[in-house]
């Protein structure tokens, strides 16, 4: 993971670029620091030798951009100019979400701290309710993917009508309490739940269990949340396992992972054959929906949110975790590049799975059924969970 401080200052240099100098036209406020938050000039590992500005000076920094940003909003034709970067606001869309986006990332590496940790003060999600085993979604084509959504980003362009067969999927994640029974029947010393490249990686990285977790002896299991450890909770979606463990799993319960078309139609589709932007409908996600925007700093236990099930009765579609899906990043058919290919085209292929739903850290304005996110397959530290499903 980055340094803290490089998302910080990363999240300025951002907005400057887009908001201040491609939107408005402005000259850059310091152009020896645009090298130094390029992410595709300088992976993960090689950030923290850069000469990274400091707390005090990223604040000042970012304080900086944003006053600009402020400065300039009303004088930017947001609609008049006919250029699609900001038709809609678009720009302003993508620079908010990007933001969110590595405030969830940060997150993640706060979630790599040692003892004593970090214990955030928030309030404990909703009780769980019961939720049945699995549902059927029928055979029958769905528009996937979207034209309307002015803040979409390239890689859920353009809507395309795909024909699924008839599938089952989960109700729900899978919880800590159901993938401690794959634990426990020693799924992680079986091969023949693993694809080939999944096993050659769970013996070079010796999983054993989810990330975090911990054997406290008589059956029992703890897991370390930033840094400070408690008893695993059993009724919560499973978090932190990567896409090699969450496959394996799958072909353990008889199922398989849900391809993203299915995800997506279960998510969004309602038996009538109209799209939802949410899972529920058309309201915005509340409290009462979905476990978003880092309000509980946790994934809340299956069933708690009733008023967020699918047309089809899926319940947490929308947060509490990244569900993985047994698709590849690939574009869709039409796909065109908007506004850089560092965006997306540069990771289709076979390199990187996805992920739907969003998580409990992920804010509002940065999922939607549509939203595709994509990570490797051995990635663990990210709040990732995942649904089975199987043919009807």
């Amino acid at each position: 993971m980055s340094p803290l401080v490089w998302d910080l200052a990363h999240i300025g240099n951002f907005e400057e670029l887009w908001l201040l100098r491609e939107a408005a036209g402005a000259t850059a406020i310091d152009p020896s620091l645009d090298d130094m938050y390029d992410a595709f000039r300088h992976p993960r590992p090689n950030r923290p030798a850069l000469p990274l500005l400091g707390p005090t000076e990223a604040r000042r920094y970012i304080a900086e951009v944003r006053g600009r940003v402020i400065d300039t909003l009303e004088q930017v034709d947001l609609e008049g100019t006919g250029l699609p970067l900001l038709t809609g606001g678009f720009v302003y869309g993508m620079v908010v979400q990007h933001e969110h986006q590595h405030d969830e990332t940060m997150l993640a590496t706060l979630q790599l701290m040692g003892e004593p940790g970090y214990r955030p003060l928030a309030p404990p999600p909703p009780a769980g309710s019961p939720v049945p085993g699995d549902v059927l979604v029928p055979a029958g084509p769905f528009t996937m993917g979207t034209d309307d959504e002015a803040w979409a980003y390239d890689n859920e362009r353009p809507a395309h009508v795909v024909d699924l067969p008839a599938f089952r999927i989960d109700a729900a994640p899978v919880t800590n309490g159901r993938y401690m029974e794959f634990v426990a029947d020693g799924g992680y010393d079986e091969p023949r739940w693993w694809t080939d490249d999944g096993w050659a990686w769970r013996q070079k990285a010796d999983l054993q269990a989810p990330e975090f977790w911990r054997a406290e002896g008589g059956g029992r299991w703890s897991r370390n949340r930033f840094g400070w450890r408690e008893d695993l909770p059993l009724d919560e979606p499973v978090q932190h396992v990567c896409w090699y463990e969450a496959d394996a799993f799958a072909h353990w319960a008889g199922g398989r992972l849900p391809t993203e078309a299915e995800w997506e139609k279960a998510a969004s589709w309602s038996p009538e054959g109209v799209k939802r932007r949410w899972p529920w409908g058309e309201g915005d996600p509340t409290a009462e929906r979905a476990n978003l925007g880092g309000a509980r700093f946790r994934p809340a236990p299956v069933g708690a949110y009733p008023a967020g099930v699918s047309a089809y009765g899926c319940h947490q579609m929308i947060g509490d975790v990244w569900e993985w899906t047994s698709s590849d990043f690939e574009p869709y058919p039409g796909f065109v590049s908007f506004p850089y290919r560092e965006y997306s085209e540069v990771f289709f292929g076979s390199g990187y799975k996805v992920l739907r739903g969003g998580s409990w850290a992920a804010s509002p304005l940065a999922v939607r059924t549509t939203f595709r996110n994509w990570d490797y397959a051995i990635r663990r530290q990210i709040f990732a969970g995942f649904r089975c499903a199987r043919d009807a």
